[in-house]
């Protein structure tokens, strides 16, 4: 089961989510929005520290495919997250895997972006549907619907998962992996003990 802890923005709490699959650094606007200077500070930490280094995976909200690229550059980034309306086409001119998320909503778009990852181009991430709002948003994603999708394309699973029910989910989803950001915050803040929860409940879930 692939772990990705998103939206870190320290250092401290980088190194405390070290041990997961992937570490989501947000380049959009957001409250854990982190700088180019940030994330290539964190990225430095996290390799030097000896150990396997986590993927690390930009995310990014209608950004052009250029500047995405530029970003990806200067931290070092291992994939790409588009996380808005960006067409399927932006794919093709980045260089890093990609993971697209998705929130269900039946757009032809969004029906395309499905197709590519069903055809091993992508990895789809379902989070959920929370018009205005692109992710990070605690609330939980139509497991239901995340489960017929998974049954045919892997998928990782977002939206709105903790320490508490992430072993409910992978049970009833059946995920390639899982995806956290709020669930694993107090105050605002990520928790290096609600992090060190989340991996082990994700890890040890049948």
């Amino acid at each position: 089961m692939l772990v990705k802890i998103c939206g870190l923005r320290t250092v401290e709490h980088a190194l405390a989510a070290a041990s997961a699959d992937m570490l989501g650094l947000v380049f959009a606007p957001s409250r854990r929005q982190v700088s180019v200077e940030q994330a290539a500070t964190i990225a430095a930490a996290l390799r030097a520290r000896g150990a396997p280094a986590p993927r690390l995976v930009g995310l990014f909200v209608n950004a052009s495919p250029a500047s995405i690229i530029t970003v990806a550059s200067a931290v070092g980034l291992d994939l790409v997250q588009l996380s808005g309306d960006e067409p399927p086409e932006d794919a093709d001119a980045l260089s890093l895997p990609v993971i697209k998320a998705v929130r269900m909503d039946g757009s032809a778009r969004e029906t395309a972006w499905i197709r590519r990852a069903a055809s091993g181009e992508l990895t789809l991430l379902v989070d959920a549907h929370v018009p205005g709002a692109y992710g990070g948003t605690g609330v939980r994603a139509d497991w239901q619907r995340a489960a017929e999708l998974a049954a045919t394309t892997p998928l990782i699973l977002a939206g709105g998962l903790t320490p508490a029910n992430v072993a409910t989910a992978i049970s009833a989803v059946r995920p390639l992996g899982v995806d956290v950001s709020s669930g694993v915050e107090t105050d605002g803040h990520k928790d290096p003990a609600k992090i060190e929860a989340f991996l082990e409940a994700a890890r040890s879930a049948r």
